[in-house]
Parts: C-alpha cells; structure tokens; sequence
C-alpha cells in the first residue's frame, strides 16, 4: 500500500501531494467523529508509535519529484500526530521535494510538548476544533484521547504562540453544533489562526450537511476575522460513497 498518494484537489491547499504516515488497513485514530467519511475508527488510539520507517517513506519520494503541487500534506487514514515519527518525515519531505508541507490534525495531541515541536516544522497546520463546550466536544468528535475539550484549547494557544508559519482553523458544522457559531467564533479568537475555515461534510458519511444557507448565516459570526473561507466558496469536492478498498488505494487529503 503506498505511503505517498495523489495529487488531489484540496478545496483548502489546491493540488496536494498526500502522505500517510498511519497507513494503516482501516481508520487510526483518536477521534471517532460523527461526521467522517471514513466511517467508524476501527483502531482506536491515543499514543504515539511508528507506523511507518523513514526508509519506506524515502523510497516512495523520488517517484513524485517534479510533480506540480501546491503543498504535501500529511493526513491519510488516521491521524497524523499519531506516528512519533511525524517531525523527522516533515523534514525528510522538504529536503527530498523542496516543497511547503501541510499538515491536517484533528488537534487531539495539541497538549504534548513533542506534537507541537513536531507540528511547528511543517509550513501549514489545519487544526480542527468542531465545539464550544465539552458535551458538545463529546457528541461530535467522541474522542478517545485522554485531554478535556480546555487541555487541547490550551494546547492549540501554546501551538500559536510559538508558530511562526499559517495556522489554519477548521470548524466542520452539522445539525449537533450549528448553533453554536457564535461561540465557536469566540474560540476561535482565543486561537488567533490566521484563516478560519468552515466545513459542513458533503462526502457520503453518517450525517447530513448542511445547505449553502445556512453556512452563510454561521459565517456572519465571524465576521470579525479578516480571513474566513466555507467549502461552498470553493469547487465541490467529489461526492459519492467510497468503499474500504478504493479508500486504502485513494486515501484523499480532505480525510477530515
């Protein structure tokens, strides 16, 4: 199974070169969101471990040198904080293809010291943060991780203080939390990101999303900040169901 997939169109980084550092037969992560097109999260996990050697990795790279992206972007099947290898890999990628990283996290690790060092590498984060409150933390993300909603609020503001490249915000709407922009907004001005990107999930997944209408009404909340950007601004991405086996072939970089 290849560690490095695409391009695909990202509505959020263009024409992304993926890299899935979990790789593994079904969805790793510490997260098990409503919304995931993915679908359940068959291996459950809140620590950090190798899933893949930087040798794998290095010898997949100078298949893709020369290709016209925008960003390599680590995401895939899993999360990818997961792998404790996560810092070394971002490095390997800008030496090997001279490109701008991206990473995709869905912020569960933001508590630890070695994420955020890690993390800090890369040109581009994209953190989710999908809830105002913990209850609503639990209804829509149903984490696994150990941390409390305010323990990865914390950890996101230690991330931006020390980060010096784009800090990204994405807030994936729903029926569960669609009435919590205004308070979502007020979080999200804790975090200082410098672009605010609300999502609502229009890949197949357990959950309806939510019409163009109603995105623009939660884009009023956050009128304050000078960069927002919906997913209905961009072209939409390709909606129709994946099976398991063409999601372990195709892995997309919008995984979350």
């Amino acid at each position: 199974m290849p560690i490095v997939y695409g391009p695909v169109p990202s509505w959020r980084l263009g024409k992304s070169l993926g890299v899935d550092l979990v790789s593994t037969f079904g969805k790793t992560c510490s997260f098990d969101c409503v919304y995931c097109q993915l679908g359940k999260t068959t291996h459950p996990l809140t620590e950090r471990e190798e899933f893949i050697s930087l040798r794998k990795l290095a010898e997949e790279l100078p298949q893709v040198k020369g290709v016209a992206i925008d960003y390599v972007t680590f995401s895939g099947v899993g999360e990818p904080t997961l792998a404790s290898n996560l810092g070394k890999a971002i490095s390997l990628v800008k030496d090997a293809l001279n490109l701008p990283v991206a990473v995709l996290t869905n912020s569960s690790l933001m508590p630890r010291d070695d994420v955020r060092r890690e993390l800090a590498l890369a040109d581009v984060v994209v953190a989710k943060m999908d809830a105002p409150t913990d209850e609503v933390f639990h209804k829509v993300n149903r984490p696994f991780t150990k941390y409390t909603f305010e323990e990865i609020i914390r950890g996101v503001k230690l991330f931006r203080a020390g980060f010096s490249g784009k800090l990204a915000l994405q807030m994936m709407f729903i029926e569960v939390n669609r009435e919590y922009a205004s308070e979502m907004s007020r979080i999200a001005q804790q975090l200082s990101p410098d672009e605010v990107q609300l999502n609502t999930p229009l890949r197949p997944c357990a959950v309806r999303h939510l019409p163009p209408k109603d995105i623009n009404t939660i884009r009023q909340a956050f009128s304050g900040f000078k960069n927002v950007v919906t997913v209905y601004q961009a072209s939409k991405p390709e909606v129709r169901p994946l099976n398991l086996e063409e999601t372990r072939r195709r892995r997309p970089a919008e995984g979350r």
